[in-house]
């Protein structure tokens, strides 16, 4: 190829165009006249943007950005931006697009295998009880004054993502939390975004689909904290969590939060729990910080959910609330989805959560077997075309704890049921009983039917969602409403 033929453009000049107006874009199909397009590199199996160069061109795009190695066509009639690194360069363009290189307000991501929601969430409620907008980008949902968007990502993509910063700019956001995968991490899709903030609620297995291991992983987990800009940001880390306390010896201005903490810190970098009270009516929590004492009531239930309450005070105080301000969190009730509590005709204890990883159903597990008076019922599966290694550890999780297991299916996508069934039933070995059944449906109205009073009955892994992927398509299914088709109708929760 003679990479002479095809004419160049400089970088001030693509800055240039955007400022004058020109769209933005990474998906070929989306390419408008006028549009400067940034051909990414291939990346686990997608196809490389620069293949799609002449479409783009015919499209009406008046430049290219690609990689310096991007094999592109002799007589492509567009200019082209030749660049060491296309996803960086795609967030300092999005940037100047959208206006989003300094946001009008802080930016705090939250990153970490479980609690993300939960924690967005509880900052959410502070931040809005003491008066001001918020904007939250998480795995529920979009949402700011005016906007409530269902999520398609837990992180969105980069053009996405500034463009709805944008709009949470233009709406009066004046602070926003984050959800921050170890995918859109790994993408580069947080490109361009200085955050002002970051929290690690813990690191357990999972996408190991995706990372090579839990190295591979953790490192991933450990760029929002060491290689976003803004290496002087605020940031709380799990000081009860391993590479929690591995950050916390690396980062001198972090503030480590805890109920057991794994490193020696000094008082004004510890937020110190100790659990004073744990019911199934909640959590009564002592806190200490900087000199100052408290006491909080929240009417959640679960060690992991003081961790995740810890986690948003430690933040929380970092971006100027006070200690009088957090006593707003006795009013959360929690996240849909999350540690649910489904209220239903014939008073039983049935919750429903989201825990899809090991760790996180051996948490939700143990908080419950701390409070329960009769018999444990678990109902659980694990995903298709996913991380198999977990599926014998979470069944191994839930024989710890439960009276009767009940393996079913998750979203079994393209997988056959019975054989994720099989893979998970080895950790299941010394259950004290297995119920399989494959039809979600019937596992749970299977274990509900056999409930008495002072049982309690977990429904894991899909938590908010009201669908089941079976192949490539998505059918409507909701864990809450077989409940309250099975034990009588209550309203869902907001």
């Amino acid at each position: 190829m003679n990479r002479a033929a095809i004419s160049s453009i400089s970088h001030d000049d693509v800055l240039t165009l955007l400022r004058q107006g020109a769209g933005l874009a990474s998906h070929s199909g989306k390419v408008q006249a006028g549009d400067v397009f940034v051909a990414l590199p291939s990346l686990r199996g997608s196809v490389d943007g620069a293949a799609f160069a002449a479409q783009v061109a015919a499209a009406g795009a008046v430049c290219l950005v690609a990689a310096q190695d991007a094999r592109l066509p002799d007589d492509l009639p567009i200019p082209v931006l030749r660049t060491a690194d296309p996803r960086a360069m795609l967030g300092e363009l999005a940037g100047v697009r959208f206006g989003t290189q300094r946001l009008g307000f802080p930016l705090i991501g939250i990153t970490g295998t479980n609690g993300k929601t939960s924690i967005c969430a509880m900052l959410e409620h502070l931040f809005q009880a003491a008066g001001k907008a918020v904007g939250v980008l998480g795995t529920v949902s979009y949402r700011w004054p005016g906007v409530d968007r269902a999520a398609s990502l837990t992180t969105p993509g980069c053009l996405e993502l500034h463009g709805m910063l944008r709009e949470m700019q233009d709406a009066g956001v004046e602070i926003a939390f984050m959800e921050v995968a170890s995918h859109a991490l790994d993408q580069q899709r947080v490109a361009g975004l200085a955050f002002d903030g970051a929290a690690l609620t813990n690191i357990t297995q999972d996408h190991l689909d995706y990372h090579a291991d839990m190295e591979d992983y953790a490192r991933t987990k450990f760029r929002l904290f060491l290689h976003t800009p803004r290496q002087d940001k605020p940031v709380a880390l799990n000081a009860d969590d391993a590479y929690g306390a591995r950050l916390l010896t690396r980062l001198p201005q972090s503030v480590g939060f805890g109920l057991h903490p794994l490193v020696e810190l000094p008082e004004d970098r510890l937020l110190q729990g100790r659990i004073l009270e744990h019911s199934i009516s909640g959590l009564t929590l002592e806190c200490a910080f900087r000199g100052q004492r408290w006491i909080l009531r929240s009417p959640m239930v679960g060690a992991h959910n003081a961790s995740n309450l810890l986690a948003a005070m430690a933040m929380a105080l970092q971006c100027g609330l006070s200690v009088d301000d957090l006593q707003a969190l006795e009013s959360f009730a929690g996240v849909c989805g999350r540690l649910e509590r489904v209220p239903n005709a014939r008073g039983r204890h049935v919750f429903v959560d989201y825990a899809h990883t090991p760790d996180a159903l051996e948490n939700v597990l143990k908080a419950l077997d701390m409070l329960r008076r009769g018999r444990l019922l678990v109902v659980f599966g694990c995903g298709g075309n996913r991380d198999r290694g977990k599926r014998p550890l979470m069944g191994r999780a839930v024989c710890r704890y439960a009276d009767v297991a009940v393996l079913t299916s998750d979203n079994p996508r393209r997988e056959d049921p019975d054989a994720i069934m099989d893979d998970v039933m080895p950790g299941l070995a010394h259950c004290k009983r297995i119920l399989r059944l494959a039809d979600r449906r019937e596992a749970i109205a299977a274990a509900l039917e056999s409930m008495d009073e002072a049982d309690i009955c977990i429904i894991a892994g899909k938590g908010h969602e009201d669908y089941q992927i079976i192949g490539d398509t998505k059918f409507p299914f909701s864990d809450q409403q077989v409940v309250r088709d099975v034990l009588g109708s209550v309203p869902p929760c907001a």
